[in-house]
């Protein structure tokens, strides 16, 4: 099991009409957890709530990126919330120090896209999503113009009776109108930390574009020229395995497989999560759930639905679980008809039974 929290942020890639450029030529260079994508041009930083008088001098603090040693990573994740084994820990930390991507690969639910959150939460940076999907290019994960500013220019030119054609066309592809799209932003934008979520749904030609970008942490703009990150930002993509991806995509990372908890882990994720849940309640939703992952099922709830289950019961105002109300609410951790049918057959009752037994 690599790490989960609940914690959901994100940010999605949207379309462009003009085709961008790939990253700039060079040697090359030696990760369902999203649940609600956001505006594309949507950056979270969590030092927007900070107070606008306060000024730090960055030359005074210290940078959050430099961490000693994996067990430092580990207690700063699980200071935000994130509950991380020793492996993860590890491969974090090797990403901080060796600037790599982390590739997150396993079931949906189990926490992988929560880990990005949790490290903008750690390194107090911005967190810039990109949501792969079927189809997307580079226009709609790095750049595009802004053409319609881009006329309105034009016009303002041709009224004031502007008639320099060069330095027209110089205007026009002023940094001013360059839309950024997720990648782009995160190579200016420093620190932060790039989320490309769920990569195996992108096809093989955008998965090849990324490999070359994360090489050299740069791109060229034919009309500005090349772009390159002063720092690169902390990289982590996310997979479910819907395919696989590329063994050159993955050489370029740092891998680590998110399996689901133990129920010791498990448990204490749904109490670091819902504070306000009983014991007893986060305790037998949790048994319950680790039961049913032991069946044969279209789709094992992850961790996830485990603390979508406990809030629902107790926005229900239970503090402890029966088998008669976890029937019931089976709709917050089942998601297929097959799936609930199976869950009703069981003896929830002996389960439940055995987890107050302490067995």
């Amino acid at each position: 099991m690599g790490g989960t929290t609940a914690g959901r942020t994100g940010e999605a890639g949207d379309g462009g009409a003009r085709r961008a450029a790939g990253p700039a030529a060079g040697p090359p260079g030696d990760p369902q957890d999203a649940r609600d994508p956001q505006d594309p041009q949507e950056v979270r930083d969590p030092r927007d709530s900070q107070d606008a008088q306060e000024v730090r001098d960055p030359r005074e603090a210290p940078d959050p990126r430099e961490v000693r040693d994996p067990q430092e990573v580990r207690r700063r994740l699980e200071a935000v919330g994130y509950l991380v084994d020793e492996g993860l820990a590890t491969a974090c930390f090797l990403a901080l120090r060796l600037h790599r991507p982390v590739f997150c690969e396993g079931d949906a639910g189990v926490g992988k896209t929560s880990l990005a959150g949790a490290l903008a939460g750690m390194l107090d940076a911005p967190l810039i999503r990109l949501q792969c999907y079927e189809g997307i290019d580079a226009s709609q994960a790095l750049y595009d113009w802004d053409f319609p500013r881009q006329l309105l220019h034009l016009r303002a030119a041709e009224a004031a009776g502007v008639t320099d054609v060069e330095r027209l066309e110089a205007e026009l592809y002023d940094r001013r109108f360059l839309v950024e799209r997720p990648l782009l932003r995160a190579l200016r934008t420093q620190p932060s930390v790039l989320l490309v979520d769920e990569v195996d749904r992108a096809d093989d030609e955008f998965e090849a574009f990324l490999l070359e970008l994360l090489s050299e942490y740069s791109v060229t703009v034919p009309e500005l020229g090349t772009l390159r990150a002063d720092v690169p930002p902390v990289v982590v993509l996310t997979s479910n395995r819907t395919r696989e991806v590329h063994d050159a995509l993955k050489r370029r990372c740092l891998y680590h497989w998110f399996d689901h908890p133990s129920f010791a882990r498990e448990l204490a994720i749904v109490r670091s999560r819902l504070p306000a849940v009983s014991a007893r309640l986060a305790e037998q939703v949790t048994a319950l759930v680790q039961a049913l992952r032991s069946e044969e099922l279209v789709k094992p709830p992850g961790v996830a639905e485990t603390i979508d289950w406990a809030e629902a019961l107790d926005a229900l105002g239970a503090t402890e679980l029966d088998a008669e109300l976890a029937v019931a609410t089976l709709g917050s951790v089942l998601k297929y008809r097959e799936d609930t049918e199976r869950a009703r057959s069981l003896d929830l009752s002996a389960i439940l039974a055995l987890r107050a037994a302490g067995a």
